[in-house]
């Protein structure tokens, strides 16, 4: 039977396995990659599923201003493939959208395929005058209001808020860095 909650401190390494295995390395180079590096994810809200001790769902919603407005970065969220279409990615979806709400967070800016994330009320209009870090497909490039008019007025680059990781728990984010200044 499959659990949801929020991703244990130890559950970390399980995590990423997951995500190698369903994203592969290239998740790396991801614009919505540069906003979560060194950065810890949004408080409660980085969520797995669980079938006993096996993580095989994930989802995390990071600290970003949306072109001058607070709001959350949703990402990655990735589920087991022997359990897609199962419904996992769809309940840790709306788990990951009660608890945004529930914690007070107006609004929840995406990279990912519209007519997945379209069902949960997501669409690209409220991105119109937003800005990722990087190259990014503007129709995959969607938001959500939590809170009626969250993004109003919203306009420019996206940047990360979020809390930083520390740099020992972090050992190879350099190495993963697009630019390396000189010493």
């Amino acid at each position: 039977m499959i659990h949801l909650g929020v991703e244990a401190p130890a559950e970390a390494g399980a995590r990423e396995i997951l995500l190698d295995r369903t994203m592969g390395e290239g998740r790396f180079t991801k614009s919505s990659e540069r906003l979560r590096e060194g950065r810890l994810p949004a408080e409660g809200l980085a969520l797995v599923a669980r079938d006993g001790d096996s993580i095989v769902g994930t989802v995390r919603l990071w600290n970003v201003s949306a072109g001058g407005r607070d709001a959350l970065l949703l990402g990655p969220l990735a589920v087991a493939p022997e359990l897609q279409g199962e419904g996992v990615g769809s309940k840790l979806m709306r788990l990951a959208l009660n608890r945004a709400a529930a914690a007070g967070h107006g609004a929840i800016v995406l990279v990912g395929d519209a007519p997945y994330y379209s069902r949960f009320g997501f669409a690209n209009g409220l991105t119109a005058r937003l800005l990722m870090p990087g190259p990014v497909d503007r129709n995959r490039f969607l938001a959500l209001e939590l809170r009626s008019g969250a993004l109003a007025g919203a306009r420019g680059l996206i940047v990360p808020t979020g809390d930083l990781v520390a740099p020992a728990l972090v050992p190879d984010l350099a190495e993963r860095l697009p630019v390396r200044l000189a010493a």
